[in-house]
């Protein structure tokens, strides 16, 4: 593994640390008073601000009921039996690709929420340092917004202070969504240097 290597599997485990816990339906404080660190800490980590050592690793592998493998990002994949349908997975089990691979600074991620044949709730919210920029690729993403709910389909985008209370859910029944994240942990936002002009 070359020391980018190394880099990239750091940069896409905060991320991957941050959707382990909202999978789990746990708070930064809730993790925190968990393992004895402090929820700033924790969001540090989370944000690519902070690089983890591998005693915090292991606590949180434990807290989440996840391998490290699951968090670098390196484990197996695992091989479907012949002829089964693949397993249901839960509304909320979403993937996550980081698609830049440095610490600090603005992150990308494109994110796949499952098919689900039933309605969701109302997505659980969150809040925390930062800035968000949301662009919809595919379905349709039910995003409450605070006390607002929208339904952003493919091409439509959301820009946000992540300290307002905001969660997604899939929208669409019967098939997938598919959007990318553009995130400043710092409340860095994307900078606009050519203006559209109208015909």
């Amino acid at each position: 593994m070359t020391d980018d290597d190394i880099a990239g599997v750091l940069a896409a485990m905060g991320p991957r640390l941050r959707v382990s816990r909202e999978r789990r339906g746990d708070t930064l404080t809730d993790v925190s008073r968990a393992i004895g660190i402090s929820p700033s800490t924790l969001s540090r980590v989370e944000n690519g601000r902070r690089k983890p050592n591998l005693e915090l690793l292991l606590h949180l592998a434990k807290a989440y009921g996840v391998s490290l493998d699951e968090l670098a990002g390196t484990a197996p994949a695992t091989v479907e039996k012949p002829h089964s349908p693949p397993p249901r997975r839960p509304v909320d089990d979403k993937a996550v690709l980081p698609l830049t691979h440095y610490v600090g600074g603005v992150h990308a991620h494109k994110h796949v929420l499952p098919a689900t044949d039933d309605q969701p709730p109302r997505p659980r919210q969150v809040s925390h340092e930062g800035y968000e920029w949301l662009c919809v690729l595919s379905g349709r993403l039910w995003l409450a917004l605070g006390e607002h709910d929208l339904v952003l389909t493919a091409g439509e985008v959301a820009e946000f202070d992540t300290r307002t209370p905001h969660g997604v859910a899939n929208a669409g029944l019967g098939g997938p969504v598919e959007y990318l994240i553009m995130f400043g942990p710092q409340g860095e936002r994307l900078r606009h240097r050519v203006q559209p002009t109208a015909n």
